[in-house]
């Protein structure tokens, strides 16, 4: 059974949302993936919303382009956690789509990461159902490790080849 559930509002945000699965695949943590349009289809969105928690879902991560109304819908109906990722536009760079999405009315959250933010939404999902899931906390403190390797790593590069170097070839 998934317990996130993914949902867009177009195939042109799957870029982005597929670094959302690829991070939920690599923790192990089940997922469904949709393309809903709350503006164009209010009635198939409104049952999707309704019956996430019925499904499994114990968060949703919603990515929406400028109006950007899809996470904040889901939001006001779904009663766990939405994780909203504010698309990149090309009439205001995003800032439309962020600006809509965190600035929810107070009794309607939406935690919201930076603009294209995929791959952080699925981690910040991972962290929120780690809470009960000590299993799936160690690959979360697994993955932090990881990052950490590979900064000391770059750094042992620039240390031994020197920042000329380093800059050149990095």
């Amino acid at each position: 059974m998934a317990k996130v559930g993914i949902v867009m509002g177009s195939d042109s945000d799957m870029p982005v949302m597929s670094k959302a699965a690829d991070m939920l695949e690599k923790f192990g943590i089940d997922y469904e993936m949709t393309i809903i349009s709350a503006h164009r289809e209010p009635d198939v969105f409104f049952e999707y919303a309704k019956s996430a928690e019925a499904k499994g879902f114990q968060v949703i991560i919603a990515g929406a382009g400028m109006a950007a109304h899809l996470p904040g819908m889901c939001a006001a109906i779904f009663p766990m956690p939405v994780i909203g990722i504010p698309m990149h536009t090309t009439s205001l760079g995003g800032r439309d789509s962020l600006y809509s999405i965190v600035q929810m009315p107070t009794g309607i959250p939406v935690a919201t990461v930076a603009i294209n933010g995929g791959a952080n939404a699925a981690i910040l999902a991972a962290k929120m159902l780690a809470i009960s899931d000590p299993v799936l906390l160690q690959k979360v403190k697994d993955y932090a490790k990881e990052l950490g390797d590979q900064v000391e790593a770059k750094d042992a590069r620039l240390q031994e080849v020197g920042y000329r170097a380093y800059s050149k070839n990095g």
